[in-house]
């Protein structure tokens, strides 16, 4: 898949994975776009991992169910980031 394409699926996975995921995130338009491809990576690897029973890095194609392992995959994503940058309520 070229540059661009990941570009565009990981602006459409990361800012879908923002709406849904509750509270703020922050990070900008750059953070979504990093957060989508780190989630389409992770999406698809575990895709792979769960039909195929071997680990293999790989992303999810451009199309609706590469979306929607993307997405997953964002959520998963924003939630480790979420827990690795939590401040204490102090």
């Amino acid at each position: 898949m070229n540059i661009l394409a990941w570009i565009i699926l990981g602006l459409l996975a990361g800012a879908i994975a923002k709406a849904i995921y509750p509270g703020h995130q922050g990070g900008g338009i750059l953070g979504t776009i990093l957060l989508g491809i780190i989630g389409a990576f992770v999406g698809g690897s575990l895709g792979l991992y769960f039909s195929t029973g071997t680990f293999t890095l790989a992303a999810p194609a451009l199309s609706i169910p590469g979306v929607i392992v993307a997405v997953v995959g964002a959520l998963v994503a924003v939630f480790v980031w979420n827990l690795l940058t939590r401040r204490s309520a102090v």
